[in-house]
């Protein structure tokens, strides 16, 4: 049996690196897919939106707050709201709350904060924030956390609410 040429040897070995590319070439894009399609189904986990109505009365923290689901396909199952203030430092969980809060639609709730003297200024430098936790849409076992916050009561709006606190330049 005669040996290869050198030309035959060299066609083998570029026939060999070729198929070699053109296999790391797919698990590349097989595996930039995979990362894509993970990074498409967790943006459409549904996440909390918080905001304020507007305070009625003598309390700023006697306030009703609205939980808004803001995906479009999946609902905030088993939803467990933590109101966490800063300046008194307080945690208090909301009772209360819907089971589901389906795609789009908005749940009310209020932080039953009690005891909180009349200070003016120790309720102006308060921040409020809000902890949840819920479901992850069809794994059912995993939990979801999601801090929001800090929230400030913002005295230049009339009535005052409680406001997302812009971020520093």
């Amino acid at each position: 049996m005669a040996e290869p040429s050198l030309q035959q040897g060299l066609l083998e070995m570029a026939t060999i690196g070729a198929q070699s590319f053109l296999w790391l070439a797919t698990v590349v894009a097989l595996l930039a897919g995979l990362a894509g399609a993970a990074f498409g189904i967790w943006s459409l986990r549904p996440v909390p939106d918080y905001s304020s109505a507007r305070i009625r009365v003598s309390s700023p923290f006697g306030v009703t707050f609205r939980v808004e689901n803001t995906s479009a396909w999946f609902a905030l199952s088993h939803l467990k709201i933590s109101c966490v203030l800063t300046n008194p430092e307080m945690v208090v969980d909301v009772e209360g709350l819907p089971v589901r809060v389906e795609p789009g639609e908005t749940a009310t709730f209020h932080c039953p904060f009690r005891g909180i003297s009349g200070d003016l200024d120790a309720i102006l430098r308060a921040k409020l924030y809000f902890r949840s936790e819920y479901d992850l849409p069809v794994l059912d076992s995993f939990r979801l956390t999601d801090t929001r916050g800090p929230f400030v009561l913002d005295t230049k709006t009339l009535p005052p609410r409680w406001t997302a606190k812009p971020a520093k330049d």
